[in-house]
């Protein structure tokens, strides 16, 4: 199904393993291409990836539309800015850099602030 938009070096299709449905598919998959064949440059093979993605999202498989997502495509992304010579800007507010302490931390922020906006609206609607 995949295999006209590369070489497919690995195919990994995942299965229920525990309750009723054991041994029936979970409904995705994960398939590799070969890099090897496009080592010309990253934009070419990111071309390529994007093109499976556009023919094959939405494609009806055993009667289910498919859902095709790249997995990489940020990496796909950094190595074409590389190869071009473009660094690649950290855009949003960082939280891709942030440590998972420092995740918990804000998001306990966020809900502090939103109960206090809560409580403040509250305040306001019984003056």
């Amino acid at each position: 199904m995949f295999s006209p938009f590369g070489k497919i070096v690995f195919e990994d299709f995942l299965w229920h393993t525990r309750g009723p449905k054991r041994g029936s598919p979970r409904g995705y998959a994960f398939v590799q291409f070969s890099t090897k064949e496009v080592r010309f440059t990253s934009r070419l093979s990111m071309q390529e990836a994007k093109r499976a993605k556009e023919k094959m999202h939405g494609k009806l498989a055993c009667g289910r539309p498919l859902v095709v997502r790249l997995a990489r495509e940020k990496y796909l992304m950094e190595m074409a800015n590389k190869s071009s010579g473009i660094e690649s800007s950290k855009s949003g507010n960082g939280t891709a850099q942030m440590s998972r302490s420092a995740k918990i931390a804000a998001i306990k922020n966020k809900l502090k602030a939103m109960e206090e906006e809560d409580h403040d609206t509250k305040r306001q609607k019984q003056s």
